[in-house]
């Protein structure tokens, strides 16, 4: 659950965005500038979290007035194992000795719901977050270390799977059921996909970062709609977006049908009036990105 520092929304002096040129980094970066909202990206071009010093030029980055949203990490497409563990880890470590240098004024830490295991039933922020993998455990022993470095408001936001069309994860959702379509069109579901999930637009996890920068807020939140979909329906709207048919197939299942929902009540009274973009507009504007970049 989320407290709000500022019970009246402002701006932010500036936002430095870690991570800048990710899937996520890119899109808050713009949703940043349309709003008006000075910002600073930081990307590993610009500073490499892994290399020597690197805590010391972070700190020399950050103004006491900032914002610092932490997004840099290596995503699950750059393996699971014990390196890009490692390698996350000590990206948290060069940003936690950075914070112990510079009080910025909010901190915003981007985690994932993979915090929490890989089993049916209804998630909220008191769910235990006992991760079943080392990309699940990366991020909660991220979330404790960003926590425990600073004296300012940390918020700890833990998205569902996103989708949009700049994604270059290609995880099992909308992102590569939509380039599936696009290249062969044909679509392969695991099994006859039974699983559901929660799907969240990149666009609105840009809104919420913003909402929660304006109210400087701090404390946990998932982020999600709290409206799972099965794989095979969720197929059956991707393929709608295309002109030409497009085929959905099963494959033999080799794991076991789990079904993930969100409760969101924290969500709504964390932000009220806020409104998420309905799967079927998102899809579309998804695909329409995607014709428009090939």
């Amino acid at each position: 659950m989320l407290t709000h520092h500022l019970a009246a929304p402002a701006d932010p002096a500036r936002v430095v965005v870690l991570g800048s040129r990710g899937f996520i980094g890119t899109a808050l970066l713009g949703s940043l500038a349309r709003a008006g909202v000075n910002a600073l990206g930081v990307g590993r071009a610009e500073l490499d979290l892994t290399s020597e010093g690197a805590d010391e030029r972070l700190a020399a980055l950050i103004r006491d007035d900032d914002a610092v949203v932490v997004l840099s990490a290596l995503t699950p497409d750059k393996g699971r194992g014990l390196d890009p563990f490692l390698q996350n880890i000590l990206m948290a470590a060069t940003v936690c000795r950075a914070l112990g240098r510079r009080t910025p004024a909010h901190v915003v830490y981007v985690s994932s719901d993979a915090v929490y295991p890989f089993t049916s039933g209804l998630i909220d922020e008191t769910s235990c977050a006992q991760a079943d993998d080392f990309y699940g455990v990366m991020h909660r022993a991220r979330e404790v270390m960003v926590a425990g470095s600073t004296r300012t408001p940390v918020a700890i936001m833990r998205p569902t799977l996103i989708y949009g069309a700049d994604d270059t994860h290609n995880s099992y959702g909308p992102n590569r059921l939509r380039r599936q379509a696009y290249k062969d069109r044909r679509i392969t579901v695991f099994g006859e996909g039974e699983e559901t999930r929660d799907h969240l637009f990149v666009d609105d996890l840009a809104a919420l970062l913003i909402l929660a920068l304006r109210h400087r807020s701090a404390g946990l939140l998932n982020l999600a709609t709290g409206q799972s979909i099965s794989y095979r329906d969720l197929a059956a709207k991707v393929a709608a977006c295309f002109d030409d048919p497009v085929e959905i197939a099963g494959t033999p299942r080799q794991t076991l049908i789990t079904h993930r929902h969100f409760d969101i009540s924290a969500l709504h009274r964390a932000f009220p009036e806020f409104r998420f973009t309905p799967l079927e507009t998102g899809l579309e504007r998804a695909h329409r990105g995607m014709l428009e970049s090939v």
